[in-house]
Parts: C-alpha cells; structure tokens; sequence
C-alpha cells in the first residue's frame, strides 16, 4: 500500500485508501507523512501508525504531530520534545514547545519563554536566544529580536545582512517581504528594497509577480522590480 495514496477523512477521525475506509475510528487522525507514519489518538493517547495502522511504539502521549526529517513531535508531562522513526527520544531535553524540522533544524520555545533553533540531536545552533523565531526556509530563519525589530539569520544564527525591520516574511526565489515604518515591500537577500513603494499588504513574488494591496485599498499585481502590471 502506498502511504502517499491513503487520504485522511473529512471529519479527521479517520483514513481511507481508494475510497475504501482503513483501519479503526480514532479520536484525532493526522495525514500520513514519510516514511510512511502518521499521527494519530484514541482513548489511550497519543501516537503514531504505519502503513497497516498498527502502533510503531508502545509509549502513548498527550499529543503526536507529524514526522518531518524523520523526526516527530510530541508532548508528554515533561514536556515537548521529538522522537524518531522507531519511537526513541531524539535528544533529553523537554521544551514549552517545539515545531518541526525544516530544513534539518526546528524552532523550540524553552521554559524561559526564549525562542532558538535546534538541530536533529536538540543541540541549539547558536548562544542567542529571542523574543520569536519561526522556521527555516531555504537555510534563512526570520528572528524578533527582544527590542521588537525583526531581521534575517543563517543556520549559523549569523544575521544575513545588518538590516533590521518592524516585521518580516520568508525568502521566497531569492525575495522576502519586508515591513518598515512606512509600510510593507519586497527586500533582496542583502535587505535591499525592490523598489521605493510601500503597501498595505505584500504577498511573496509567485512566478514573477506579487499581490499587493494599496493603503487606499486597491489591490495590484507588481512585478519584481516594482512595476505595476494589473489592477485587481
């Protein structure tokens, strides 16, 4: 059976696999993920299954989400933390939260409430800790600093360039959105503005050309350098 092929049920209690339902009914059924496992609940917690919907681990949890990088995160009364394809801890420590890997690192949230990334074995990439962090997209995270200014880091934990904003999107094709005091644009990977405009709303660049919303509530459609090319 081809896990790719086994779809989730409307209600998300549930899978079925070419248009026949599988296995049991469980309280929380979360899509398959490779190699192969997804997450699921039922009366006894949290867990996950393989492709025949049996348990690939005795251990139950409070929550279970889906495996990226082979790694999954969970919660139990210690905490969050990650576990592998066979159901082993991935690393000792517990955080106040944790999303999933990207890119083979993961943003967490420790018990002092600081943001960080961590690698595949927990270990943080970098000494600094943040007010937020979300998580890495083509190896660039966007970090808020503690004074509120947003800025762009590697996977060293090194600002990418010196320019700090009042908010920031993810790199999308070598493009970023940006939002500075006079409001949202598009920055280069040197945080250089695509052009001198600033707008209500920017969405990322999609094969060339972005949806923008004007201050006076016109949405446009620009092109990389700027130049508006239609009117909504």
């Amino acid at each position: 059976m081809n896990w790719q092929e086994i779809q989730s049920l409307p209600d998300g209690k549930g899978y079925h696999y070419d248009g026949k339902p599988l296995f049991k009914a469980f309280l929380l059924a979360l899509n398959f993920h490779e190699p192969g496992l997804a997450a699921v609940s039922d009366e006894q917690g949290a867990y996950h299954i393989d492709v025949q919907g049996e348990p690939i681990y005795k251990q139950r949890y409070l929550r279970s989400f889906g495996y990226y990088h082979q790694r999954a995160a969970v919660i139990d009364h210690s905490g969050w933390f990650h576990i592998d394809i066979r159901g082993r801890r991935a690393y000792d420590t517990a955080f106040a939260w944790t999303g999933n890997y990207q890119d083979g690192l993961c943003v967490v949230r420790d018990q002092q409430a600081e943001y960080f990334h961590i690698n595949l074995y927990g270990e943080p990439l970098y000494a600094r800790r943040y007010a937020y962090c979300g998580d890495y997209k083509e190896q660039v995270a966007c970090v808020r600093h503690k004074d509120g200014f947003y800025q762009h880091i590697n996977a060293l934990g090194e600002p990418i360039n010196d320019r700090r904003f009042n908010d920031l999107g993810v790199f999308h094709k070598q493009f970023a959105t940006a939002r500075d005091e006079r409001g949202w644009h598009h920055i280069s990977r040197a945080g250089e503005a695509r052009y001198p405009e600033r707008y209500l709303v920017t969405e990322p660049f999609y094969n060339g050309f972005a949806l923008v919303e004007t201050f006076d509530g016109k949405k446009l459609i620009i092109s990389e350098s700027g130049d508006i090319v239609h009117q909504v």
